[in-house]
């Protein structure tokens, strides 16, 4: 049997916090962080409500010569990776750098940054174009920029699946250290609220065009009507239990115990959604029973059909009502290949507190699930079940215990 996957060291870029405590005080009592956007001119379009972080000024976290070279969606990866290593008390030389990795998701990159060069692009000529567009755009800038900044020199990797990515990632984390290496960094980070973003985002056809913060994004609400775009994510440090425990790790919040990914088939083919089996396979591979779980934390798309494939998906492994169920995305909007590891860290603070944070603003739940809306719940978590999709029949789900 291969040693434990621990969670020793996890940061936070959030709508509702920058930093772990500020987003968990947020997060566990359901504070609202959508509003209307401001990081452009949303005017025009149909939709104008996002989860944004305000108050972000990447050159008090940075180094001033970093800033000019990144976009904001790499800003928040860093800062975020810097809580995560401190908060794993890893000082210099604990490891050597080659048995260290770094393994993220993302979903679209540097939108802010791309969309800003290209201006330049067409209004003054090619010459005006920042040198930095070469990397700064792309998908796997943040695993580098993170691996250069820390000196990661062992394996790296990106996973491109949307929400369903930011699990991936993680599983891909728990690879490499099955395959030797002693530590790695991963997560997700999406930050495309800007025009060339939000074009992407309304392309889905499944935003809410709602104008009302608080009830715009409702998922498995007999309203819902779409979802709410956010930016951030969070960065989560795994280690094999071996390791952590040679080096004395001061935090070891939770075992990441299973993982399952399916496919969903065909539009048409007439079978079933994947997301059940995704979660049967996480289970299995944690050696999980379903009564053992305390709180699934849900993908929550706000679609009435993919909610109600979801609560299915739910209902059928756990009975009707059979186990909480929460989706706090409600208060940041859907963060991408960011949202999934939100819901991790949301996770392990959930089992540290025994607490369940709620699904806000939903009061009129349409499915048979016992879903932890409005207020909180407090509650003895000791297993949690996380579960996410993507576009493109992305399924995933990751189970995760408490240490005895």
């Amino acid at each position: 049997m291969s040693a434990r996957t621990l969670v020793t060291g996890i940061g936070v870029a959030a709508p509702s916090g920058l930093g772990v405590e500020d987003f968990w005080a947020a997060t566990r009592i359901g504070k609202n962080a959508v509003g209307p956007v401001t990081r452009f001119d949303a005017s025009p379009y149909p939709a104008r409500l996002a989860g944004e972080i305000h108050g972000f000024d990447p050159g008090e976290h940075l180094p001033g010569r970093l800033v000019p070279q990144t976009d904001r969606v790499t800003q928040l990866a860093l800062v975020a990776t810097d809580c995560a290593f401190e908060d794993a008390g890893l000082a210099a030389g604990d490891l050597h750098p080659c048995d260290m990795g770094v393994v993220t998701a993302a979903g679209s990159g540097g939108s802010e940054f791309g969309e800003a060069e290209l201006r330049k692009l067409w209004s003054q000529g090619p010459k005006h174009v920042s040198a930095y567009l070469s990397f700064a755009w792309f998908y796997a800038v943040n695993t580098g920029q993170i691996a250069v900044r820390n000196d990661l020199r062992g394996p790296t990797g990106v996973l491109v699946g949307d929400q369903a990515g930011g699990l991936d990632a993680l599983a891909q984390a728990r690879r490499r250290l099955r395959k030797g290496s002693r530590l790695i960094a991963t997560g997700g980070f999406d930050a495309s609220i800007c025009s060339l973003g939000w074009a992407a985002h309304l392309a889905t056809g499944a935003m809410s065009t709602s104008d009302e913060p608080e009830r715009a994004y409702l998922p498995f609400d007999e309203a819902a009507s779409g979802y709410v775009p956010g930016e951030g994510g969070a960065l989560i440090i795994l280690e094999d239990e071996e390791s952590a425990a040679a080096r004395g790790a001061r935090n070891v919040y939770a075992e990441f115990a299973g993982y399952g990914a399916t496919l969903d088939p065909r539009p048409g083919s007439g079978r079933p959604p994947g997301l059940r089996r995704a979660a049967e396979a996480a289970l299995a591979d944690a050696g999980c029973h379903p009564a053992e779980v305390d709180v699934v934390f849900a993908d929550g798309a706000g679609v009435p059909r993919l909610d109600r494939e979801e609560a299915e998906a739910i209902t059928a492994v756990f009975g009707p009502h059979g186990v909480p169920v929460t989706a706090p995305k409600t208060t940041t909007g859907r963060l991408g290949a960011g949202g999934a590891p939100v819901d991790v860290v949301s996770a392990v603070l959930a089992m540290r507190e025994g607490l369940i944070p709620p699904t806000t603003n939903v009061e009129s739940p349409a499915h048979d699930i016992d879903l932890v809306a409005v207020r909180p719940r407090t509650a003895s978590v000791r297993t949690a079940l996380v579960l996410a999709r993507g576009r493109g029949g992305f399924n995933s789900a990751v189970v995760l215990r408490a240490l005895d």
